[in-house]
């Protein structure tokens, strides 16, 4: 590590520490090792440096973090002084590092949303099953961003308990627009394919609509035989307006482009 670098980081205005750090940034996705432990050396020593470059870095944790900052980030974590609970979160997230799923529970309470979002996002990817009962009731919070975040986290997570979770807001819709659950529950494919081919033949239109839309998420053949029929018949609409019909034609469309993207990588 060059000391140079940490006195770039800690010397100055603000505005231009920041510049520093972004070159920093650059030098360590270059694959810069001296600059890779700079970084590392903020993150481990955070209460030395400014909250604005911690947080700044921790965006980028995926280009110098290791297996050394556990520690440190675990103690950001829980540092309410410090105020970068959030970014810990996310430097915990891009890291791995599963020991701070307990810490991400107790942020669901934290009085900042965007700690409450990185801590839902987070656990999404650090989390299991033992989560979904702390997760579920975000389903219903009075903040779309936050149902829509917890609804990814449980698709992300998977599992019986996370499938009946967002199946039942499914079922018994609490706001009208549900797009995040249609596509969360496409990531339960393709078990979940019967279930919502027989929710399209519902007598319920929006379950129709909803049913389309994440039939097309799931992009799997075995949708197009029922979206061509809503597509071709459905002359339903929802509460807010919404055509069953243009529903399943979008989710055609939606299923083409996804399909096309697994090939691309595919070949």
């Amino acid at each position: 590590m060059n000391p140079a670098d940490v006195r770039l980081l800690k010397d100055g205005d603000l505005g231009t520490r920041e510049e520093n750090l972004r070159h920093l940034l650059v030098r360590a996705e270059d694959g810069d090792t001296s600059a890779k432990e700079t970084l590392r050396a903020l993150v481990r020593d955070y209460p030395d440096y400014h909250r604005s470059l911690y947080s700044r870095a921790l965006n980028r944790a995926e280009v110098f973090g290791d297996d050394t900052l556990r520690e440190p980030l675990l103690a950001s974590l829980a540092d309410t002084r410090y105020n970068c609970q959030a970014w810990a979160a996310m430097g915990c997230a891009a890291l791995g590092i599963r020991e701070a799923v307990p810490g991400m529970v107790a942020m669901l309470d934290h009085p900042q949303d965007i700690a409450r979002d990185q801590a839902v996002i987070a656990l999404g990817v650090l989390g299991d099953e033992s989560v979904v009962p702390v997760l579920a009731p975000l389903l219903r919070d009075s903040i779309s961003g936050m149902r829509e975040r917890a609804a990814e986290a449980l698709g992300m997570i998977g599992g019986d308990a996370a499938l009946a979770a967002l199946w039942d807001e499914f079922e018994n819709r609490r706001y009208y627009r549900i797009g995040y659950i249609a596509s969360a529950l496409s990531e339960f494919a393709p078990g979940i394919i019967p279930r919502l081919i027989e929710a399209a033949s519902s007598d319920d239109p929006d379950k129709r609509y909803w049913a389309a839309v994440a039939l097309g998420s799931t992009g799997d053949d075995r949708a197009v035989p029922t979206l061509e029929r809503l597509m071709a018949h459905d002359r339903g609409s929802t509460v807010f307006d919404g055509m069953v019909s243009v529903a399943a034609k979008k989710g055609l469309r939606t299923l083409r482009r996804i399909q096309a993207a697994i090939a691309a990588r595919e070949s």
